[in-house]
C-alpha cells in the first residue's frame, strides 16, 4: 500500500491519491508509516504523498493528518528510529503544521501535554514539533472552544502553558522542555510561569543535569524575567551548599553509608554553572547588571541570602575582565566593612545581642570561597587576588602624626577597616597556598607594592610576604629572578622596609644560593654608596646574613686565613651545611662589617645593635667579633689607671662648620661589649674544649675587656662631673654649639654609668663592694640627670620631663626588680641592704622598668639583647609584673609617701607600670594571656594550661585592685591620691575586659562598681569619670543602661535644680557620686554620650525594621516574630530614654558643653523617633495592622513629657543667654576699650551656642508631621497627645507691654523684642544682628 501511494504522489493525481487514502482503515495508515520508517525507506516521500492526499480544506483530511501527527509523536519517541530519520520526519511535521487549521492545532497541542503530563518522552525530538504547534497556535485568529467557552489562539496558547507548568513533569524531559521554551513566543507572565516552574524542577534532577539545564535557562532569559533566573540558581546553589555543611557538621550516623551530596561533584558543578553564567553575561550584558542589582537588593534585606559562597564566587569570576570589575568591588568591600562594623556593633552590646543574636559574617564566605576554588575554579582565581589587593590598598594601615606608622600588627584587628586589611592578605595566602599558577602573579605584585608605595606603611605586605615565603620557600625558587630584582632597589627605600623585606625572603636565602649571592652583590655596594640609608640597609642585610648561617663545625677563625669570595661558595651548593664555606662566607661579610665602624654615628649604632643577635645565634664568631668590639674601644680608652676620665669623650663627637653631631656612640659600643662579653663567658665556658692555644688566644681578649671594665668603672665613681666638662654652670642649650656638646657627652657618660651598672650588678656575684660600685655609679649618673632635667625645664623643652632612653636591658630589669624587692636569701642581705638603702635607685629602678614596658607597648620591641624575641619579653614581662603587684599590694601607698621628698613615689610608679603592662598583654599576647594570669599566682603554680580559668585568675587580680581603690576612697581627705585613684580605676578597666560577660564574676564586679558609685561622693572630676565611663562599659555588657542613665538624670536634676526656680525637687539620690561639683559638666556628659550610643543602637535596629518590613519571603511568621520582638525592644529603649530627657531638659544646666549636647541629643531622640513612626506608616501601607498599644504609649509620653519641657528648655537657654550677653554689654560700658573683644567673644559664644535651637524645633515639627501621617493611616489620632506647638514669631510679655505703652505711646512695635526678656527660637538670627549695629553706633 505504501508503494501505491508513493507512485500517486509522483503522478501527482490528487484525486486518485485521496481514494487510496481514503479506502484505508483508521489503523492501517499509522502501522504503515511505522513499517517504512523502520525499514528506513522513503518515509519522508510517504507522509509527504499522505499529507498531499489529505488537503485541509477537508475535514477527512484534516482528520488524517492529525492521526499522522498523532502516530508519529510516539513513534519519535519511542527511541527505535535511527537520529537521521527522526530529525526528518520532525522537519516534515514542523513544515506541515503551519496549515493545519486552529481548532486541529489545539487538539494536537492539547495531546501533546498529555504526553508531557505521561511522562512518555524520551528524547524530546518531538518538542520541536511542539513548539512549532504553540506558535502556529498563537498565530491562529479563530475562536476555538475551551471548556464550555471560547479562546482566541493566543489565550489558548497561555491556558496549555498554565496547565502545563502546573502539571507534574518527569526529570528527564525537563531540559528538552526548556528548550523547547525558547522558540515559543512568550508574554512576560507566561515566561515569569515557565521559569518558575524549571526552577523548582532543579531540586529533583540530579546534579549532573544541573548545568545544561542553567544554560537552557539563560538562554531562555534573553526573552526577560534575568533577576528570577539569577535569583532561582543563587538559592538553589546557597541551599546546597548550607546542606552539604551540615553533613559535614553531624557526624554520618552508621545506617548512613555515603553522604546524599559528594563535595567534590557538588564544587564540580557550581564551578560549570559559574562558566555558563558568566559566558551569558560576556554575551548579555544586562545579566550581569541584573545579577549586581539583585545582590545589592538583597543584600539590604538578608546578606546571608546576598553574599553567600556560590554568589561571591560568581561576582568575582565576573569582575575579571568585565567593565564591571569596579562596580562588584566596591559592593564586596562595603559588604565587608558593614559586616565587621555590624558585628563589632553587636559585640559592644548585650541588648543588641539579645535580639539580633545570628549575625553573618562575610569574611568567613569569602575564605570558603578560597577554599572552594581549589576544585578547578581557575576562572575564580584572578578574581580572589584583585580583591585581595583591592582590600589591602583601600584600607592600608594610615601613616599617623609625625610620620611613624601606626602599628595595626601589633595587637588584634579591632577596627573595621583593619579587619578588611587583614582579609585582603589572608585571601592572597590562602589563593597563593592552594593555586600554583598564580603563585608566581601573586609574588610579583605583592613585591611591586612593596617598592613602589615606599612612602606609604607597607608593613602589610611585608607581612604577606614573609607568610607566602614560610609557606613555600622551594616553590619560591622558581621565581627567585623577581626576588633579585627586588634587591637592586634596597639602596633607594626606608630602613624599616629593607629590615621588613630580608627578616620575609630570608627562608629563600637558605635555599637559594644565587639568590644570596645577588643580595651579597647588592650590599656590598650599597655599604659604599653615598646615602647613609643605603649603608643602614647594608648593615641591616649583612647582619641578617650573619645571624642565619650557622658555622656548625669546630673550624675556627684561626685555621682559616684564606679569604673565600662569595662566589666560590657557590661551589658548595649540593652542601647543606659546610662549614668551612659558611666561615668563609660570614667572615667576609664581617671585614665588610668592619668598614662600617668609620662611617655614621647611625650606621655604627646599628652594628652595635646588631652583634649580640649574631653571637647568641652563631657562636663560631665569637672570637672576630670580640676582637673587633677590643680595637674599636681601644681609639678611646685611656689605659693608664689614674687619667680621669677613663674614656675619650672628644673623640666621640665631629663638627661640621657650626653644627655637632655624635660620631661614635660610645655608651652603646660599650653595651654592646657589656652583653657580649656576658654572653661568651656563661656560653663558651660551658664548652671548653678547645685547643690551648685557641683557649688562651680567647682568654686573652676576655681578660683585656674584663680589666678594661673594672678600670673603667673605678674611674668613672672618682671622676667629678668636672673632669666631662659637665658641671651645673655648662650650657646645656640646643641652639648653640657648645650646648649640643655639652647634652651628647651628659647622654653618653649617663649610658657609660648604665651600662656599668649592669656589667657591676651581674659580675659582682652580690658582693657588698660590687653594688657600692654600683651605687657610686648611679650616683654620676643622677646628678647629670638632675642637671639636664633642670636645665631643660628653664629652657621650657619638650623634652625635659622625659628621661633618657635606659640602656639597661630587659632582663636585667626584671633581675634588679626582683632582687631589690623579692630577694629574702640570708647570704644576699648585706649587700642588697646597700642598695636598697638609696630609695632614688629603687625609684630608678621601677621607672626604668615603667621606660621598658612602654617602649614594648608602643613599638612591640625594647632596645638590648632579645628585644625582638616575644617569648624572653613575655618571661620578662611576667617577672617585672609580680614584682611590681608584690611592692604595691605591700607597701601602702600613704606610708610612702611620709619620706617623700620630690618626683612620683615608687608605688605609683608601679602602679603605672602594672596598668602598661595589663595593656601591653591584651594587645601583644591575647594568646597568652591564660599563661600570664598563672605566672601572677604564685599559689597555683602546677595547673596545666588547658585548666587555666582566664575568668577566675582575672577576678582574683581584680579583688587585689578592688581592696586598693576603697582603701584610698575610704581615706581622709588629705590622704586622698587623685592620679592613684585613676590609675586603679583605669586598670580595672582593663583587667574587667578578661571577665567572660556571661560569668558570675562579671556580674560581682558589675554590682561593686555600681555599689560604689552609690556609696561615695567623689568631687575628683577624673575620678568620677573614670568610675561612671567603668560603670557603663559593664553594663552595656550585661544589659541596657537605660534605667541606669534615668537614676543619674534625677540625680543631676536633684543637685542643679530646676530651670523654674520656684519648683522644689524631692531630694532622693540614687548615686552619690552624683554632687554639685561633678554633676555638670562630668556627669551629665558622661550620661549624655551614653544615651547617644542607646540611640544608635536604636537606629540601627529601626534600619533592620525596614528592612524585614520590606522582606516578603516565605519565612512571614518567622520574620513577624522578629519585627514584634524588634518593636518592642525599640518602644522600651525610647520610652526610658524620653524619661531621662525628661529629667534632663528640666534641669538648670550651666551654659555650654552641657546645654549644646542636650540639644543635639534631643534633635537626635526626635529624628529617631521619626524614623519609627515612619517604619509604622510602610508597615500601615504593607499590611492591615493597627498601630500597637505600645507604641500609642510612647507618642503620649513623648508629648507629655517631652515636647512641652522642650520649649521650655530652649526659652531657659535663651535667657542665660541673653542675661550672658547683657553682662558683657554692661561691662563694656564700663571700660570701653579693653572690653570690645570680650563682647565680641561673648556675642560668637552666644551665637554658636544656641545654633542647635533651629535644629531641635525642626526636627520637632518633623516628627509631629509625620505623626499627622499615620494617624491617617491607621485611623487613630495620635495628635491627641500632642499639645499646640509654642509660636516662636513673637510672643507677647503683657506686663512689660503695658509699662512700655504707658512712657512710649508713638514707639513702634518692632522694638518690642528688644524689650523681650524672652528671646526665641528664631531670635538670634533676626534680632541680635540690629542690636550689634546700633552698639556701633554708639
Amino acid at each position: 500500500m505504501a508503494q501505491r501511494i508513493l507512485q500517486l504522489a509522483a503522478e501527482e493525481s490528487p484525486e486518485r491519491l485521496q481514494e487510496a487514502l481514503q479506502g484505508l482503515a483508521e489503523g492501517e495508515l499509522g502501522d504503515m508509516v511505522t513499517r517504512q520508517a523502520l525499514r528506513g525507506r522513503e518515509t519522508a516521500a510517504l507522509l509527504r504523498g499522505i499529507f498531499r492526499g489529505s488537503p485541509c480544506s477537508q475535514p477527512s483530511g484534516v482528520l488524517r493528518r492529525l492521526q499522522v501527527y498523532k502516530h508519529c509523536v510516539p513513534l519519535v519517541e519511542s527511541g527505535d528510529l535511527h537520529v537521521g530519520k527522526v530529525s526528518e520526519i520532525i522537519g516534515l511535521l514542523m513544515l506541515e503544521a503551519r496549515q493545519l487549521p486552529g481548532h486541529a492545532l489545539a487538539e494536537l497541542a492539547t495531546s501533546f501535554v498529555e504526553v508531557i503530563k505521561g511522562g512518555s518522552l524520551s528524547n524530546g525530538k518531538s518538542l520541536e514539533l511542539f513548539s512549532t504547534v504553540l506558535t502556529a497556535l498563537s498565530n491562529s485568529k479563530e475562536s476555538l472552544a475551551y471548556g464550555k467557552g471560547e479562546l482566541n489562539g493566543e489565550e489558548f496558547k497561555k491556558q496549555l502553558i498554565n496547565t502545563l507548568c502546573s502539571s507534574k513533569w518527569d526529570p528527564q524531559c525537563v531540559i528538552h522542555l526548556a528548550n523547547m521554551f525558547r522558540d515559543i513566543p512568550l508574554s512576560g507572565e507566561e515566561l515569569q510561569f515557565v521559569v518558575e516552574k524549571v526552577l523548582r524542577m532543579f531540586s529533583k534532577l540530579d546534579l549532573q543535569e544541573i548545568p545544561p539545564l542553567v544554560y537552557q535557562l539563560l538562554l531562555l532569559s534573553a526573552k526577560g524575567s534575568k533577576k528570577t533566573v539569577l535569583e532561582g540558581i543563587i538559592s538553589f546553589f546557597n541551599h546546597l551548599d548550607k546542606k552539604q555543611k551540615e553533613e559535614q557538621r553531624v557526624p554520618q550516623s552508621a545506617d548512613l553509608e555515603v553522604a546524599t551530596l559528594p563535595l567534590d561533584q557538588l564544587r564540580h558543578v557550581e564551578g560549570t554553572v559559574i562558566l555558563h553564567i558568566v559566558s551569558a553575561i560576556n554575551l548579555d550584558q544586562d545579566i550581569g547588571e541584573e545579577l549586581i542589582k539583585h545582590l545589592k537588593t538583597e543584600q539590604q534585606k538578608d546578606p546571608g541570602k546576598a553574599l553567600c559562597p556560590f554568589s561571591v564566587a560568581l561576582l568575582l569570576s565576573i569582575a575579571v575582565k568585565h567593565r564591571l570589575q569596579e562596580q562588584i568591588f566596591d559592593f564586596l568591600k562595603t559588604s565587608i566593612t558593614r559586616s565587621c562594623k555590624d558585628l563589632q556593633f553587636l559585640q559592644a552590646s548585650k541588648f543588641l545581642q539579645d535580639l539580633c543574636p545570628q549575625q553573618y559574617d562575610v569574611t568567613a564566605v569569602i575564605l570558603e570561597v578560597v577554599k572552594n576554588s581549589a576544585f578547578g575554579w581557575d576562572h575564580v582565581t584572578q578574581g580572589l587576588v584583585d580583591l585581595g589587593f583591592s582590600l589591602m590598598e583601600s584600607y592600608e594601615p594610615k601613616k599617623s602624626f609625625g610620620g611613624k606608622t601606626a602599628e595595626t600588627n601589633l595587637g588584634l584587628s579591632k577596627m573595621p577597616a583593619q579587619q578588611a586589611c587583614k582579609l585582603g592578605a589572608s585571601i592572597l595566602l590562602e589563593t597563593f597556598k592552594v593555586h600554583e599558577p598564580i603563585r608566581s602573579d601573586i609574588l610579583e605584585q605583592v613585591l611591586n607594592r612593596v617598592l613602589t608605595k615606599a612612602a606609604s606603611p607597607v608593613s602589610h605586605f611585608i607581612d604577606l610576604l614573609s607568610n607566602i615565603v614560610v609557606s613555600a620557600p622551594l616553590v619560591l625558587q622558581n621565581s627567585s629572578s623577581r626576588v633579585t630584582e627586588t634587591f637592586d632597589n634596597l639602596s633607594f627605600l626606608p630602613i624599616d622596609t629593607v629590615q621588613g623585606l630580608l627578616r620575609a625572603v630570608q627562608p629563600l636565602l637558605k635555599v637559594s644560593m644565587s639568590v644570596r649571592d645577588s643580595l651579597i652583590l647588592v650590599l656590598q655596594k650599597a655599604i659604599f654608596s653615598r646615602q647613609l640609608d643605603a649603608r643602614k640597609a647594608a648593615v641591616a642585610g649583612f647582619l641578617l646574613l650573619l645571624r642565619n648561617f650557622k658555622i656548625l663545625g669546630s673550624l675556627t677563625s684561626s685555621q682559616c686565613s684564606q679569604a673565600i669570595g662569595a662566589t666560590q661558595v657557590q661551589a658548595d651548593v649540593h652542601a647543606c651545611y659546610n662549614s668551612a664555606a659558611n666561615e668563609a662566607f660570614c667572615l667576609e661579610i664581617l671585614g665588610s662589617l668592619r668598614r662600617c665602624l668609620s662611617q655614621q654615628a647611625d650606621v655604627r649604632l646599628m652594628l652595635y645593635e646588631g652583634f649580640y643577635d649574631v653571637l647568641r645565634r652563631n657562636s663560631q664568631l665569637a672570637s672576630s667579633i670580640m676582637e673587633t668590639l677590643l680595637s674599636q674601644i681601644k681609639q678611646y680608652y685611656l689605659p693608664q689607671p689614674d687619667l680621669l676620665p677613663p674614656l675619650k669623650l672628644e673623640g666621640c663627637i665631629m663638627a661640621q662648620g657650626d653644627q655637632i653631631f655624635l660620631q661614635e656612640p660610645l655608651a652603646h659600643l660599650l653595651c654592646c661589649i657589656q652583653h657580649c662579653l656576658a654572653w661568651y663567658k656563661s656560653t663558651v665556658h660551658l664548652c671548653k674544649g678547645a685547643e690551648d692555644e685557641e683557649e688562651e688566644e680567647e682568654v686573652g681578649f676576655e681578660q683585656n675587656f674584663e680589666e678594661m671594665l673594672e678600670s673603667v668603672t673605678r674611674r668613672m665613681i672618682k671622676s667629678e662631673l668636672e673632669d666631662f666638662e659637665l658641671d651645673k654652670s655648662a650650657d646645656f642649650s640646643p641652639s648653640s654649639g657648645v650646648g649640643v656638646k655639652n647634652n651628647i657627652y651628659a647622654i653618653q657618660v649617663m649610658g657609660i654609668c648604665e651600662v656599668l651598672i649592669e656589667y657591676n650588678f651581674n659580675t659582682g656575684n652580690f658582693s657588698k663592694n660590687k653594688f657600692e660600685d654600683v651605687l657610686g655609679l648611679f650616683t654620676c649618673y643622677s646628678k647629670l640627670s638632675e642637671i639636664l632635667k633642670e636645665k631643660a625645664g628653664k629652657n621650657k623643652s619638650t623634652l625635659g620631663n622625659k628621661i633618657a632612653r635606659s640602656f639597661l636591658s630587659m632582663a636585667f630589669v626584671s633581675t634588679l626588680l626582683t632582687a631589690l624587692f623579692r630577694d629574702n636569701a640570708q647570704s644576699h642581705e648585706e649587700s642588697l641592704a646597700v642598695l636598697r638603702s638609696s630609695t632614688e635607685f629603687l625609684r630608678y629602678a621601677v621607672s626604668v622598668a615603667l621606660q621598658k614596658v612602654q617602649q614594648l607597648e608602643e613599638t612591640g620591641q625594647t632596645d638590648g639583647p632579645d628585644g625582638q624575641n616575644p617569648d624572653k619579653m613575655f618571661q620578662n614581662l611576667c617577672k617585672i609584673t609580680r614584682v611590681l603587684l608584690w611592692r604595691y599590694t605591700s607597701i601602702p601607698t600613704a606610708v610612702e609617701e611620709s619620706g617623700k621628698k620630690k618626683g612620683k613615689s615608687i608605688s605609683l610608679l608601679c602602679l603605672e607600670g602594672l596598668l602598661r603592662i595589663f595593656n601591653t598583654m591584651q594587645q601583644l599576647y591575647t594568646a597568652r594571656i591564660p599563661q600570664f594570669l598563672q605566672a601572677l599566682d604564685i599559689t597555683d603554680g602546677d595547673a596545666e594550661e588547658a585548666d587555666i580559668n582566664v575568668t577566675e585568675k582575672a577576678a582574683f587580680q581584680i579583688r587585689q585592685f578592688q581592696r586598693s581603690l576603697v582603701n584610698q576612697l575610704s581615706s581622709s581627705e588629705d590622704d586622698f591620691n587623685s592620679k592613684e585613684t585613676q590609675l586603679l580605676i583605669t586598670i580595672l578597666s582593663t583587667l574587667s575586659k578578661l571577665l567572660d560577660p556571661g560569668s558570675q564574676q562579671f556580674l560581682q564586679f558589675l554590682t561593686w562598681t555600681v555599689k560604689i558609685c552609690k556609696e561615695n561622693a567623689l568631687e575628683d572630676l577624673s575620678c568620677c569619670k573614670g568610675l561612671l565611663t567603668l560603670l557603663f562599659s559593664l553594663h552595656v555588657l550585661y544589659k541596657s543602661p537605660v534605667s541606669l542613665l534615668r537614676e543619674l538624670a534625677q540625680d543631676i536634676h536633684a543637685c542643679l535644680g530646676d530651670i523654674d526656680q520656684d519648683v522644689e525637687i524631692e531630694s532622693r539620690s540614687h548615686f552619690a557620686i552624683v554632687n554639685v561639683k561633678t554633676a555638670a559638666p562630668t556627669v551629665c556628659l558622661l550620661v549624655l554620650g551614653q544615651a547617644d550610643k542607646v540611640l544608635e543602637e536604636v537606629d540601627w535596629l529601626i534600619k533592620r525594621l525596614t528592612i524585614l518590613g520590606s522582606d516578603t519571603s516565605e519565612d512571614s511568621t518567622q520574620a513577624s516574630n522578629q519585627t514584634q520582638a524588634l518593636e518592642k525592644g525599640v518602644i522600651l529603649q525610647l520610652g526610658t530614654l524620653l524619661t531621662v530627657f525628661h529629667e534632663l531638659v528640666q534641669t538648670a544646666l550651666p551654659a555650654g558643653s552641657c546645654v549644646d549636647s542636650l540639644l543635639r541629643s534631643l534633635s537626635k531622640t526626635y529624628t529617631i523617633l521619626t524614623s519609627l513612626i515612619k517604619h509604622y506608616i510602610q508597615a500601615c501601607r504593607s499590611t492591615s495592622n493597627a498601630v500597637p498599644g505600645r507604641l500609642e504609649k510612647l507618642v503620649k509620653l513623648s508629648g507629655s513629657h517631652l515636647t512641652p519641657q522642650c520649649y521650655s528648655f530652649i526659652t531657659y537657654v535663651q535667657n542665660i543667654h541673653s542675661e550672658s550677653l547683657s553682662f558683657a554689654e554692661e561691662k563694656k560700658k564700663k571700660k570701653k576699650e579693653d572690653e570690645t573683644a570680650a563682647v565680641s567673644t561673648v556675642m560668637a559664644k552666644v551665637l554658636r551656642e544656641t545654633k542647635p535651637i533651629p535644629n531641635l524645633i525642626f526636627a520637632i515639627e518633623q516628627y509631629e508631621k509625620f505623626l499627622i501621617h499615620l494617624s491617617k493611616k491607621s485611623k487613630v489620632n495620635l495628635m491627641q497627645y500632642m499639645k499646640l506647638s509654642t509660636s516662636r514669631d513673637f510672643r507677647i510679655n503683657a506686663s512689660m507691654l503695658d509699662s512700655v505703652l504707658q512712657e512710649h505711646n508713638t514707639e513702634d512695635a518692632e522694638n518690642e523684642p528688644d524689650n523681650n526678656q524672652s528671646s526665641t527660637a528664631e531670635q538670634p538670627d533676626e534680632n541680635q544682628e540690629p542690636q550689634k549695629k546700633r552698639r556701633r553706633k554708639k
